[in-house]
């Protein structure tokens, strides 16, 4: 069993990536393989040109970036946590690029995101992160992904890099996050 986590955040080491390993980092203590993906731009938006639907291959038809590598390791997990920093109250450009290629690509393909988990965790100066976690759940909930709760929203908030660790609630929000996923997907897999 295992849960990918899509770094949206141009920081590799920033909040955004904190949250994520936290989430991770519990999913594995209760036995799941992790891994922490990394987007990098620039990375282009769909060009609704209809290829995936035609070719039935599980890629997107642009090849200029790393966005069919990394589908095809959310394509073969259990569970993907989308990750971004709030952006003027919206994800980063990389991460809508990613998820709207992701969910048409897959949409396209059979639904090769149905009944995975999924969860979007969102790292904040001071806003944004509902509307954020929203978008994120639409593509999720159109993709028939099971969105699994936690004990609070999933954000933290943070503006220099490490600043969100000392978010505590959030830390245990993320904690909490990691072992729903993992005990989600065991429910799931019997």
């Amino acid at each position: 069993m295992k849960i990918i986590g899509i770094n949206g955040s141009p920081r590799p080491e920033g909040n955004t990536a904190i949250l994520l390993r936290e989430v991770l980092r519990a999913a594995a203590e209760d036995g799941m393989e992790t891994e922490l993906v990394q987007l990098r731009g620039p990375l282009s938006g769909c060009i609704a040109c209809g290829m995936c639907r035609k070719n039935q291959d599980r890629k997107c038809a642009l090849k200029n970036d790393s966005v069919n590598e990394i589908m095809e390791k959310v394509f073969q997990s259990d569970a993907v946590v989308f990750g971004t920093p709030s952006y003027f109250a919206n994800m980063t450009a990389e991460l809508k690029a990613f998820i709207d290629r992701l969910g048409f690509t897959a949409l396209s393909n059979g639904g090769l995101l149905a009944r995975k988990v999924g969860a979007g965790v969102i790292a904040q100066r001071r806003g944004g992160d509902v509307h954020i976690l929203d978008s994120i759940n639409h593509m999720m909930l159109m993709s028939r992904m099971i969105i699994p709760g936690s004990t609070y929203w999933n954000f933290g908030f943070g503006l220099e890099p490490g600043e969100v660790a000392q978010d505590e609630e959030a830390m245990r929000n993320m904690r909490d996050l990691g072992h729903t996923i993992a005990w989600l997907v065991q429910v799931t897999k019997k």
